[in-house]
């Protein structure tokens, strides 16, 4: 009997059908299969379809293209098959396996599929041979005779002891996790004159290759990462061949790190006043055994692009890398080591994670640690080229950048000394994105910026195009975010079809300056003028047909963003000093900026997973982690390298920061809660009510102890307005908003504290997108929903392949994990929604972004969105869109309350093909791709025009909202 058949006929009677399948109809009588051994088994016809399935995939292999194929097969096949048996059914409706087994193979032959059929027969002998040739292959030294090249080119004998080590090592522990396959895959890869690279990455690419099979081989493939790794770092900082076990470790790293940071003074890497501390009490503080809490995507993202190197070697490893990004933090500390442990602890615990800028840059000698930057650009040449200017020394050291043009003006506009007309705003934004893709950041990650414009600038159909492909490309900029910057009065205008006027804004400065009652009372007299002739340049379009491009334009490609400028403003704690003009590059940041101020913002994420118990949110562990978070965050402030003086200014007069969260689907499928419900409206309330209270809370204390910042006096919150107070502001504005206003804790206790004591931070919370740093930590970024629950993910260290490892816990635990549940993932692109055999709470609680309505996730932002001062990086996922779909999203993201949106994501626009990993998981970097965006096959009508599938692509190695 075949392995493919003998697994098939093993499974458990009762379990639901996998599909494709041959359903009995509920009336016809059961049946029995008699086994070799003579038991008596329910007959389940679903089983013929899996062994089929198991067949066709051993023969054809795993790619979704194949997988495809072999389902409408199988179910042909398997519905034959099974018409056949019963047909010839005895009177005690049994049959003895043998004859199942005739008829696959018949049916097989019959339908000409003789390699499958063959493989069929053959499998269980050749799956026999191959079982003992991997034991003998662990129990004898069929390797001896290997030798490896060492770096000065001499050959020593490969020590087979050492590699099966370290492969049984980094198994330990992991369920479900066994050495054997890593050390046959391994060894299959071995040649006499291997060089110790070579060798390092054999046992990592042969676990890579299993991950799909089973997640936790994602962890065993960062611990053999591990080894390479600190082979690579202790012996550049010994200046000797060294090497070392996790179980070394334990001890070593207290040695190595004081080496370490001399090696990083001496390199010029690392700032000399770390060399100051008492290097041998933080050495003998570090946590060794929190190496082992990397999934290999976030340890290989780190080894890529955060660790220290020169020379192409990377010497610094894991809990030094914390410990140097704690120290750099703890620089101005009174206690600097007891500070520098509390921090190290917060990060290296997963907890809390600092943003991207503030990893790369803290404790070197360019403390860069800022995330985002917003500029205001000026409306004469002087001030357009420092804004360019500035952008590029903001993203040189990792800063991502957002723009306000909209007081340059527009096309066509007087300009005085030239006595010539204005080319409009577009060629100069060009420049501007030029600018970023020349500024790299070392080839960290490319220098990324977003261009904002109000939505009455008369150059706003030209903004809407520049992301266009066709068209003149000197006024296209294919590598800039822009975003539209949208009044409250436009949106009105649109909901009462009534008509817009743009303008240019050298004739209506006060426009940009003013939301609210005051825009609109500004806005209409404009109106007036340019009825009465006053103006030069302007124009009236229907505001219904101006939204409908702008949302073409989104669908099409991407950009404009949507985003708000009255709520920004109007909830905004500072508006006594200035004005909210744009966000940044993500959209999460709502600060002010002029000629005179550029707004910086300093940016880090609680890790909600890591807080959630089995009696819900930990709010104890929570108000400490968010405690020493704000902390931190707080001292980056004064340590920061500012490569402006505008920003400097700006940073310490307002002291803003950015306290956000990452894991928030995670933690619901934790609590067993579905994303599209109800609870989950709630845990987002209560989860960011928790956050904001004990983050406001940290920066009394802050205050308490350092003093206020300096421009408390007149803000929201020296008047006993918190975040969630601001609310009745934006509904006196406009009158309609939808937003829920409930609260939990004891706010009136924290209003008190802050009139009386004062804030250290203007701003305190901002959601980030978190896509590297919860790839760090290995969970769901930010606020997500989960794109698919198996599927490759693409960076700028290569492709991965990420598995939903609580679902594959919950299919183990019903016996549903199985190769043809792989296949099953990848053929429905790793959805469960149409997997028959998946019950449906596991449905629920595991559907992916585009099964999910959208109106849940603006509804969920809504209500976080009443706790924060700042804004959220909101992605929207719509699975078949349509004209009327996204205007009744974005409309709504408007009525609820919402500050800014991110990405639009369709579906139709992009399909993801995963080829099997057997195949093209084969390099550390650069691996062969294996996410393919291809158009949609079907024009989305948006408004009176065709609109086709080009939103946003998902996981693009280069898109800093997935860096």
């Amino acid at each position: 009997m075949s392995l493919i058949a003998e697994a098939a006929l093993r499974i458990e009677p009762d379990q639901p059908p996998t599909a494709p399948r041959a359903a009995r109809p509920a009336s016809e009588p059961a049946y029995q299969v008699i086994r070799r051994n003579g038991t008596v088994t329910p007959f389940d016809a679903s089983k013929i379809a899996v062994a089929l399935t198991k067949a066709f995939l051993a023969v054809e292999g795993n790619s979704a293209a194949a997988s495809r194929r072999v389902h409408d097969i199988v179910a042909e096949l398997a519905e034959q098959i099974v018409a056949g048996l019963t047909r010839r059914a005895d009177a005690g409706r049994t049959f003895h396996i043998e004859d199942i087994q005739d008829r696959v193979e018949l049916a097989l032959m019959r339908g000409e599929h003789h390699k499958v059929a063959r493989a069929y027969v053959l499998y269980r002998d050749e799956r026999a041979r191959e079982r003992l040739a991997e034991k003998q292959a662990v129990a004898e030294d069929t390797t001896a005779a290997l030798h490896v090249k060492t770096e000065d080119g001499g050959l020593i004998a490969l020590d087979e002891a050492r590699l099966a080590a370290i492969v049984e090592e980094a198994c330990a522990g992991l369920d479900a996790v066994s050495s054997v396959p890593i050390l046959a895959e391994a060894r299959r890869n071995l040649y006499d004159g291997i060089t110790l690279d070579e060798l390092s990455l054999a046992p990592i690419l042969a676990a890579r290759t299993l991950v799909e099979q089973e997640p936790n081989y994602a962890f065993a493939s960062a611990r053999l990462l591990l080894d390479r790794l600190r082979r690579e770092a202790l012996t550049f900082v010994a200046g000797r061949a060294e090497q070392a076990t996790q179980a070394e470790m334990a001890t070593r790293y207290a040695s190595y790190f004081p080496d370490f940071v001399k090696t990083g003074i001496e390199a010029e890497l690392i700032d000399p006043e770390l060399g100051r501390f008492d290097l041998v009490r933080l050495g003998a503080a570090l946590k060794p055994e929190r190496d082992l809490n990397f999934q290999y995507l976030g340890l290989q993202t780190l080894y890529d692009r955060y660790f220290l190197h020169t020379k192409g070697r990377r010497f610094e490893l894991p809990q030094a890398f914390f410990m140097r990004v704690a120290m750099g933090l703890a620089l101005r500390e009174i206690d600097r080591e007891g500070k520098a442990i509390e921090f190290y602890d917060l990060l290296s615990s997963f907890d809390f994670m600092a943003s991207t800028p503030t990893l790369f840059n803290s404790g070197t000698t360019r403390p860069q640690l800022s995330s985002c930057f917003l500029t205001t650009i000026g409306d004469d040449l002087d001030a357009i080229f420092k804004g360019v200017k500035d952008n590029a020394l903001l993203a040189k050291y990792s800063g991502g950048l957002g723009n306000d043009w909209t007081p340059v003006r527009g096309l066509g506009a007087h300009i005085k000394g030239t006595n010539g007309e204005s080319q409009g705003v577009v060629p100069f934004l060009k420049v501007a994105n030029d600018t970023a893709i020349a500024v790299n950041q070392g080839g960290k990650r490319k220098g990324a910026v977003c261009a904002y414009l109000e939505t009455w600038h008369v150059d706003i159909e030209e903004f809407l195009d520049l992301r266009k492909n066709t068209g003149d490309d000197r006024r296209r900029t294919h590598d800039m975010n822009t975003a539209n910057w949208v009044p409250d009065l436009f949106m009105e205008r649109v909901e009462a079809d009534a008509e817009w006027t743009l303008f240019s804004p050298d004739e209506t400065p006060d426009l940009h300056d003013l939301y609210g009652k005051a825009f609109r009372k500004a806005y209409e007299a404009r109106e007036a003028q340019a009825a009465a002739g006053e103006l030069k340049v302007f124009r009236k379009v229907r505001a219904l047909d101006l939204w409908r491009r702008m949302l073409t334009m989104l669908f099409e490609t991407g950009h404009p963003w949507v985003t708000f400028k009255d709520p920004c403003n109007i909830r905004s704690p500072q508006g006594h000093v200035g004005v909210v003009h744009s966000s940044n590059l993500c959209t999460e940041i709502t600060l002010n900026t002029s000629k005179d101020e550029v707004a910086v913002c300093n940016l880090g994420s609680v890790n909600l997973l890591n807080h959630i118990t089995e009696q819900g949110l930990d709010l104890e562990r929570l108000g400490r982690t968010v405690g020493t978070a704000m902390r931190m965050l707080d001292n980056v402030i004064d340590i920061n390298f500012y490569t402006i003086p505008e920003a400097r200014a700006s940073n310490l007069r307002h002291r803003p920061i950015g306290l956000g969260l990452m894991g928030f689907q995670d933690a619901l499928q934790k609590l067993r809660i579905p994303y599209a419900s109800e609870a989950a409206i709630e845990f987002a309330d209560r989860s960011m009510e928790a956050i904001s209270y004990h983050a406001i809370s940290a920066s009394v204390d802050l205050a308490a102890e350092r003093g206020r910042y300096a421009s408390f006096e007149g803000s929201l919150w020296s008047k006993g307005i918190l975040p969630v107070d601001s609310i009745e502001l934006l509904e006196d504005a406009r009158p309609g908003v939808q937003m829920d206003a409930t609260t939990t804790l004891d706010w009136e206790m924290l209003r008190k504290r802050v009139r009386k004591t004062g804030m250290r931070n203007s701003n305190t919370m901002a959601i980030a997108p978190t896509a590297t740093i919860s790839n760090i930590c290995g969970v769901s970024q930010s606020i997500e929903p989960g794109y698919q629950n198996l599927f490759v993910k693409s960076n700028m260290s290569g492709d991965f392949t990420v598995v939903n490892a609580q679902l594959v816990h919950d299919l183990k635990q019903r016996g549903l994990w199985d190769e043809v549940m792989v296949s099953d993932l990848k053929y429905f692109d790793g959805l469960l929604g149409r997997i028959d055999r998946v019950p449906d709470d596991l449905k629920a609680l595991y559907a992916t972004a585009f099964e999910i309505d959208p109106a849940w996730l603006v509804e969920a932002a809504s209500r976080r969105q009443k706790w924060i001062d700042q804004a959220q990086s909101l992605n929207l996922y719509i699975a078949d869109p349509s004209g009327k779909k996204l205007d009744e999203l974005y409309r709504l993201a408007w009525r609820k309350g919402l500050k800014t949106t991110y990405y639009l994501r369709s579906r139709s626009a992009t399909h993801v093909e995963k080829s099997t990993l057997k195949g093209t998981d084969g390099k550390l970097n650069a691996v062969s791709a294996t996410v393919v965006a291809v158009p949609a096959a079907t024009p989305v009508a948006i408004g009176t025009k065709q609109a086709w599938g080009k939103a946003c692509a998902i996981d693009d190695p280069e898109c800093e909202a997935c860096q």
